[in-house]
């Protein structure tokens, strides 16, 4: 079996790549980058993979029996386009099966809701394509907390829109897990997964992180409004909009969903004791 997996000079590509060659051996993997030069350090194959380029995902994607699709980081209206090209590129090359990395989050009413549906929309292409297919939906990164644990400092706290919502986080390491078995093992064909481990508040994220930092922070509710506004002045319209609607869909319930992370990868997901410990030993 040869396995091709997308975005691998990306973090969560990489981190699939590294988790399937603890199961396969590392010539029967081959990355597909943008910029295969970003992606040379992880000791497999690396090929052109940009997926604007049908007839280069073509000519990469031969020999290729199973495909692991990472979701695009484009505008929505362009992603659906992009994720085609590389479906319709691995059913011309002759690849079997493809596992695509989509989301969860509110489908409607948030401005992270575009990025939702576009997912939604390579979902059914996916699993109209006429090969075999799985789909992950992913929880919400919990790394993007850790990494802004001075800024947490600084302020003194948590401050978003998320209000008493839950959220079902998960790490790029424990979805890698997840995907390798689902890249390697024909029980989860025609399956799709909600890919997240025990849903949290962000009073409780407060909690964990200062058990593992050993500050003192606290979590404040703003308005989505609020947030917003908070959000755009520093990150610009765009991304400042998007990462609202997230927390937006937090507040609303739609990250707080049953988890088939059991069934996708043969075991639990991490505990958020267990990865806060860790953490605090690591320090």
């Amino acid at each position: 079996m040869k396995i091709a997996i997308t975005a691998a000079s990306g973090n969560l590509g990489s981190a699939i790549i590294k988790a399937t060659t603890s199961l396969l051996a590392k010539e029967n993997i081959i990355g597909l980058a943008r910029t295969p030069e970003k992606a040379k350090h992880l000791g497999i194959e690396i090929r052109p993979g940009d997926y604007n380029d049908k007839g280069m995902l073509e000519a990469s994607l031969q020999s290729i029996d199973t495909l692991l699709l990472v979701s695009g980081m484009d505008a929505p209206d362009k992603r659906i386009e992009q994720h085609r090209n590389v479906i319709q590129a691995a059913k011309s090359a002759g690849v079997k099966k493809i596992v695509y990395t989509s989301v969860q989050g509110a489908e409607e009413n948030t401005a992270f809701s575009p990025v939702v549906q576009s997912n939604r929309q390579t979902e059914k292409d996916v699993c109209s394509s006429g090969l075999d297919w799985v789909i992950g939906r992913n929880g919400i990164y919990i790394e993007p907390d850790i990494e802004y644990i001075d800024n947490y400092k600084k302020s003194g706290g948590i401050f978003n829109c998320a209000g008493d919502g839950l959220c079902g986080y998960t790490t790029r390491t424990e979805l890698a897990f997840a995907y390798a078995k689902m890249l390697t093992e024909d029980k989860h064909n025609g399956l799709t997964y909600n890919l997240h481990g025990e849903a949290i508040s962000q009073y409780q994220l407060a909690d964990y992180l200062n058990s593992a930092f050993g500050t003192d922070l606290v979590y404040k509710s703003m308005s989505v409004e609020e947030y917003r506004a908070e959000r755009q002045a520093e990150l610009g319209d765009f991304i400042g909009n998007i990462i609202a609607g997230i927390y937006q869909g937090i507040r609303l319930g739609k990250s707080d969903n049953v988890s088939h992370y059991l069934a996708a990868a043969g075991r639990e997901h991490q505990t958020w004791q267990s990865y806060f410990s860790a953490l605090k030993a690591s320090q």
